[in-house]
């Protein structure tokens, strides 16, 4: 996701295992450990890559294991960062901060259940015109300023 100031609002919760994979397959992992909440970021690229906001959590880069990675490709996305995605079904899967320990994993690659709820949005001020944000979680713009819930 963009900015890792918003995640450090969110608690990290204990997982037993979770398990992901892209749509075709070519790329499967474990989580093991420690993950945050998730949120939902609304910023443009997230938009852009997904075609809509992405629910993403982060864990240690250490507590991943790539069962199969054969797909696994990465796009340099801005200068601190990059994404991870399958090279061969184009599945939307990881976001990397190149200062971090941690990888952030789009929950919609997960198999369920995950145990896992929704904690904030990040980026309101980036979301589409096309839809609304009415619920009363946590809202952060992009330089982490904390906005009014309905």
């Amino acid at each position: 996701m963009a900015e890792a100031d918003q995640t450090e609002k969110v608690q990290t919760r204990k997982i037993q295992t979770l398990r992901g994979q892209c749509l075709c397959g070519a790329v499967r992992f474990e989580i093991a450990g420690a993950v945050t909440e998730p949120h939902a970021c609304h910023c443009t690229q997230c938009r852009r890559q997904s075609g809509h906001y992405v629910v993403a959590a982060e864990a240690p880069r250490d507590a991943v294991t790539f069962l199969e990675d054969r797909g696994l490709k990465w796009y340099r996305s801005s200068a601190k960062a990059k994404r991870g995605f399958c090279g061969d079904c184009g599945s939307a899967l990881f976001w990397a901060s190149d200062d971090g320990d941690e990888l952030s994993f789009n929950l919609g690659c997960l198999d369920a259940p995950t145990g896992l709820t929704l904690a904030s949005h990040i980026f309101v001020d980036e979301k589409g015109d096309y839809y609304d944000l009415d619920d009363a979680l946590p809202k952060f713009t992009s330089d982490g300023e904390a906005m009014e819930t309905p």
